[in-house]
């Protein structure tokens, strides 16, 4: 290279494993130094706000934003993010060039004394920012207390372990990457605990126009996990999906088919709209959209109103 590749990335520890694994797949690909490759952390809005949710604070862009300006602005030439961060409609002139292989879906449960959600204790103080999960939560538990728990993984970790909560539901992805997996009591099921769309997927980002960085990410695409994200992304679209409204979606592929799965809840889990499609992995998007359009079809006005679906 002429010169030096430089990846964004936010600064928390799960977020450089994402970064430096992509950076590695890179110099392994093209048989690059590592040391070519300029790992840049930058400082995002989501990283400063504590207090709040994240619906509350403006969006799941808050982790994306201040990344995209510095890609658009040509001070890195890559983005890593986690798929499931990332805005439904990105930037002008962005896109999604790469996705590593997937890790787990599936949320993990984290608690002091307990092995199970079922075993959790009546009214068991559980923590978590996440719309999704505070709603699968209520419908499975309604009996628990939901409190707001925000802050990268570590730190999330400490808070149950000093007592402030009885539990915390966390990405099992992001626990393994980091070498957490003793912290877990036991994983959800994927039939009560669909995941976040992206979630276990590294997305990462470039301009769109960068034909060089294009066919450099090109070389490390994990092609079924891309076609899996553009699906469960494509979902997203048709209901204006973002963290202000609970909505979980997976998309399988098994050669050249595909199936996807979500459901969209209320923000206490009683009510849900639920929808399955599947086809071909060229037809990806058409899938996630097909999806999307079954649910708005069945859901009420009134319901998709509250969630601030138009």
């Amino acid at each position: 290279m002429q010169t030096t590749l430089r990846i964004g990335t936010r600064g928390s520890r799960l977020a450089l494993w994402q970064a430096n694994a992509v950076r590695d797949a890179l110099a392994a690909a093209h048989a690059f130094d590592p040391a070519e490759i300029e790992v840049m952390p930058i400082r995002t809005s989501g990283d400063c706000i504590h207090d709040r949710s994240l619906a509350e604070a403006g969006g799941k862009g808050l982790f994306t934003k201040e990344i995209e300006e510095a890609l658009i602005a040509g001070s890195v030439h890559v983005a890593v993010h986690s798929a499931k961060d990332m805005q439904t409609f990105l930037p002008a002139g962005l896109a999604i060039g790469a996705c590593l292989a997937r890790e787990d879906v599936r949320d993990a449960l984290i608690a002091r004394s307990a092995d199970s959600l079922e075993s959790l204790a009546p009214g068991a103080r559980v923590g978590t920012a996440s719309l999704r999960r505070e709603a699968l939560l209520r419908r499975a538990r309604p009996d628990l207390t939901i409190g707001l728990l925000r802050g990268n993984v570590p730190t999330r970790l400490a808070r149950v372990v000093a007592g402030e909560f009885d539990a915390t539901l966390l990405a099992a992805a992001g626990l393994r990457r980091l070498g957490l997996d003793e912290h877990v009591s036991a994983m959800l099921p994927l039939e009560k605990f669909p995941p976040a769309c992206g979630q276990g997927a590294l997305a990462i980002e470039c301009r769109a126009d960068d034909r060089t960085v294009r066919a450099l990410l090109a070389a490390i695409d994990h092609h079924p996990t891309s076609t899996a994200i553009e699906c469960e992304r494509a979902f997203l679209a048709a209901l204006d999906g973002s963290c202000r409204s609970p909505i979980a979606g997976h998309a399988r592929t098994d050669g050249e088919s595909l199936r996807f799965d979500g459901i969209l809840l209320s923000e206490d889990g009683s009510e849900f709209y639920e929808a399955s499609t599947s086809g071909t992995v060229a037809d990806a998007a058409a899938i996630g959209r097909r999806a999307g359009e079954a649910i708005r079809r069945r859901a009420p006005a009134s319901f998709l109103e509250r969630l601030g679906i138009r």
